[in-house]
């Protein structure tokens, strides 16, 4: 059971550094795919609408916590 808690935790890292890069290289667009009939994640995207230097400034936080996440995983 272990195996499967660091694979959660290896594919959480992955999401975040992908979904970090995105909204670091572009940040109006990835904002803008999740703005509308994103079953809820609306609410999530809202205090980064018209601010893609707030988004950027998430992103590189994503990035960092799922470097770190992933540096912690071990086989």
């Amino acid at each position: 059971m272990a195996n499967w808690s660091g694979r959660a935790a290896e594919m959480a890292a992955v999401f975040m550094i992908g979904d970090g890069l995105l909204g670091l290289t572009q940040p109006r667009r990835h904002v803008e795919l999740w703005e509308r009939d994103a079953l809820g994640a609306e609410a999530l995207v809202a205090p980064f609408r018209n601010r893609p230097g707030r988004r950027q400034a998430y992103a590189l936080l994503q990035v960092a916590a799922g470097l770190w996440l992933a540096s912690r995983q071990r086989t």
